[in-house]
C-alpha cells in the first residue's frame, strides 16, 4: 500500500518549505564563501543547510520519500541558486560576512519551524513532540552546515537565543492549530514569531548565560604555590 497520500503536502506547506529551503541554502552559500570553499564545497554546504533538518525530521517520522527526493526540482533550484549567488558575489566583489549569513538564517529558522511543526501535527504527534520535530527541522541544517565548515554550531555557541526561538515558534503553531486558525494563518504566526525573536536576539544582542567555571581549578593547570 502506498504511503504517499498521508504525507502529501498542501500548496501552502510546499510554498513555505521552498522559501525556507532557499533561505537556508543562501546561508550555506555565504558560509561556504566565507570559508573559501570551491564550487563543489559551497553546493554541498548549501545542500546540508537546506535539506539537513527536514531530512532528519522525515527519518524520525518514517516519512518516505524524503521531502527533497519527493520534490527533485528543489535540488535543481538549489544548484541554480548556488551558481547564481557565487557569480553575483564575485561580480559585485561582495565580501561574505558572518552577519550577512544571519538574516537568511533567521528567516529559514522561522519558516522551517512552522512547516516542520505542522507536518508533525498532521502526523498526529503529541504537541511536545511536534514542537521538538519543528525545532529539529529548523536547527539541524545549520548544525550540519557549521560542522562541515569546521565550526562549533552557532546554535549552541553564540549565546544568543536560536533553538529557543524555534521552540517558542513551535508552541505558537500548536496553539494556533488548537484555536482553529487556518493553515496559512498558523504558519504565518509561527514563522513570524520564531523569525522575529531571532532577529531581536541578533539586533538587541540578547544573551543566554554561558557556562561559568567554578572556583576550583585543576592542580595540573594551576600555578605552583609560592613558598
Amino acid at each position: 500500500m502506498s504511503t504517499a497520500v498521508p504525507w502529501a503536502l498542501s500548496h501552502t506547506q510546499i510554498a513555505v518549505e521552498i522559501v525556507a529551503t532557499i533561505a537556508f541554502a543562501l546561508s550555506g552559500v555565504i558560509e561556504g564563501a566565507r570559508k573559501r570553499l570551491d564550487a563543489v564545497g559551497i553546493c554541498v554546504v548549501a545542500g546540508l543547510a537546506a535539506f539537513g533538518g527536514g531530512t532528519v525530521r522525515d527519518i524520525l517520522l518514517d516519512r518516505r520519500p524524503l521531502f527533497w527526493v519527493q520534490h527533485a526540482e528543489w535540488v535543481w533550484i538549489l544548484l541554480a541558486l548556488c551558481v547564481g549567488a557565487m557569480l553575483f558575489m564575485r561580480a559585485r566583489h561582495l565580501d561574505p560576512t558572518e552577519r550577512a549569513m544571519q538574516w537568511p538564517d533567521a528567516l529559514g529558522l522561522g519558516l522551517f519551524t512552522a512547516v516542520g511543526t505542522q507536518i508533525a501535527i498532521d502526523a498526529a504527534m503529541p504537541a511536545v513532540i511536534a514542537v521538538i520535530l519543528g525545532m529539529v527541522t529548523a536547527v539541524f541544517g545549520g548544525v550540519l552546515r557549521d560542522i562541515v565548515c569546521n565550526e562549533i554550531p552557532r546554535a549552541f555557541s553564540d549565546h544568543r537565543p536560536y533553538a529557543i526561538c524555534s521552540f517558542a515558534g513551535g508552541w505558537v503553531m500548536v496553539g494556533a492549530h488548537a484555536a482553529g486558525f487556518s493553515q496559512w494563518g498558523s504558519l504565518l504566526a509561527a514563522a513570524s514569531t520564531a523569525t522575529a525573536l531571532r532577529v531581536a536576539a541578533i539586533g538587541l544582542d540578547w544573551r543566554l548565560p554561558a557556562w561559568q567555571a567554578g572556583h576550583a581549578t585543576n592542580d595540573a593547570d594551576s600555578d605552583p604555590p609560592s613558598r
